[in-house]
C-alpha cells in the first residue's frame, strides 16, 4: 500500500533534497578511512549509533552502521515518492548542447552492439517472456521528454529522450505490477534495479532515441532507461535484459555503498 507525505514539497523542494542524497550518498562512497573515523566519533557521541541500534567499535560495526543508515535513506525517499508528481520539463532551447558522456569507464570504451541482431529480454514474473527486436519497440506508441538529467558527483544537464512508456511496455508483458522490484543487466556490464512504483511513473521511459534521433551508443544504443524522478546511476545504458522479481537485485554503484533508491 502506497504511503502518501503528509506535507507537500515544492518541485525545488524535491530536487534540492534528492541532490542532497545524492551527495550523501557519493560521499559515503568515495571517502575511506577517514570517514569511518569520523563516523565511529560521531555516531558514538549518541544521535545515530541510538538510531541504528550499533555499538560503533570496529570495522564491521560501522559497515553495519552505514549500511543501516543507507537503508533509511532509501525508506524516507520512498515515502518522499509521489508517482503523481512530475519531474520538471524544459523546453528545447534549453537542452544542454553537447549532453555530458558519463558512465563508470572512458568514451573511448563505449561499447558497439549491433542493432539487427538485438534482442532484448525479459524474465521473472511476466506473462509473455519473449524476446524484443529494436524495430517492434519502435512500433510501440512513443513518447519523448526534455527533462533534467542530476548526477551523484554533483552536475545535473537538460536531455531529450523519445520512447517507449515502460509502464506501458510492463503492462504488454503481463508484468506482475505488485512486484517489488524491476532489475537491468546491460551489455557494459552495468546492473542496476529500481522500485515498481518509480517503473510505473508516467515518465519513466525506455528510451530509443536522444534529441529526435537513434539512441547514439555513448548515450546508451540500444536502449536506456530513462527516469527523471532517479539520480543519473539509476539510469541504465545499453539494456539487455529486464526483469521483475520480489528478491532484491541491488546494482552496481549500490552493492559498492550508493544508496538504492537513488531518488524522491
Amino acid at each position: 500500500m502506497k504511503i502518501k507525505t503528509p506535507m507537500r514539497l515544492s518541485l525545488d523542494s524535491r530536487a534540492a533534497i534528492t541532490e542532497a542524497v545524492g551527495r550523501l550518498a557519493h560521499a559515503n562512497r568515495s571517502m575511506d578511512s577517514s570517514r569511518r573515523n569520523f563516523l565511529r566519533n560521531s555516531l558514538s557521541l549518541g544521535g545515530l549509533s541510538l538510531l541504528t541500534g550499533s555499538a560503533l567499535v570496529d570495522e564491521s560495526s560501522v559497515e553495519t552502521a552505514l549500511a543501516k543508515i543507507s537503508h533509511l535513506n532509501d525508506q524516507a525517499q520512498a515515502w518522499l515518492f509521489d508517482s503523481d508528481r512530475l519531474a520538471p520539463t524544459y523546453p528545447d532551447s534549453m537542452i544542454t548542447r553537447p549532453f555530458p558522456f558519463n558512465a563508470y569507464y572512458g568514451e573511448d570504451e563505449v561499447r558497439d552492439i549491433d542493432g539487427s541482431s538485438f534482442r532484448l529480454e525479459v524474465t521473472g514474473l511476466v506473462a509473455d517472456k519473449r524476446q524484443w527486436s529494436l524495430s517492434e519497440l519502435r512500433a510501440m506508441p512513443q513518447i519523448e521528454q526534455v527533462t533534467r538529467h542530476i548526477c551523484v558527483e554533483g552536475w545535473s544537464a537538460i536531455g531529450k529522450w523519445g520512447g517507449v512508456s515502460f509502464a506501458g511496455f510492463l503492462q504488454r508483458v503481463g508484468a506482475d505490477l505488485t512486484a517489488k522490484y524491476v532489475g537491468f543487466k546491460c551489455a557494459d556490464d552495468y546492473y542496476t534495479s529500481i522500485d515498481m512504483a518509480t517503473a510505473l511513473h508516467s515518465q519513466t521511459t525506455l528510451a530509443l532515441t536522444y534529441d529526435g534521433r537513434p539512441l547514439p551508443p555513448k548515450y546508451g544504443f540500444p536502449l536506456k532507461l530513462r527516469m527523471p524522478t532517479k539520480l543519473g546511476y539509476k539510469n541504465p545504458k545499453h539494456i539487455q535484459a529486464i526483469f521483475v522479481t520480489n528478491t532484491y537485485p541491488g546494482g552496481y554503484w549500490e552493492d559498492q555503498g550508493y544508496n538504492w533508491f537513488g531518488g524522491s
